[in-house]
């Protein structure tokens, strides 16, 4: 399911919290993003017509919550970049961003133990 990046801030929104009322979404967004809360009310209307989100009725007023879950999102997000940028291929990312010395120390010591964990497997 592709979600656009301004829908994903509403879907963050929403998987850190919910149920939520549009209003509550928008008072949230409106602070974080300095937008209309017309605009988070289209966004919501986009996530329910792509099946991201469900909308109970609660009176007067719905209350929204996610659909798809967080971790299925960021695996197709992550392997969508993967596939476009490095072919698919980790390594190449992780030597990217070491040649690029954008690896801390304690990215580089969270790597290596990883590593150990994959080897520790076979």
């Amino acid at each position: 399911m592709a979600i656009s990046e301004a829908e994903s801030l509403v879907m963050e929104t929403l998987w850190q919290r919910h149920p939520l009322a549009a209003e509550e979404v928008s008072a949230i967004l409106v602070q974080q993003q300095d937008w209309q809360e017309t605009t988070v009310k289209t966004l919501l209307n986009r996530l329910l017509k792509k099946g991201a989100i469900k909308a109970e009725k609660d009176g007067r007023r719905f209350l929204y919550s996610p659909v798809l879950k967080r971790e299925q999102w960021l695996m197709s997000e992550s392997k969508g970049f993967l596939d476009r940028m490095f072919n698919g291929r980790i390594a190449p990312l992780v030597a990217h961003f070491s040649e690029q010395k954008k690896l801390s120390k304690q990215d580089i010591a969270e790597l290596k133990r990883l590593i150990k964990e994959l080897g520790d497997d076979e």
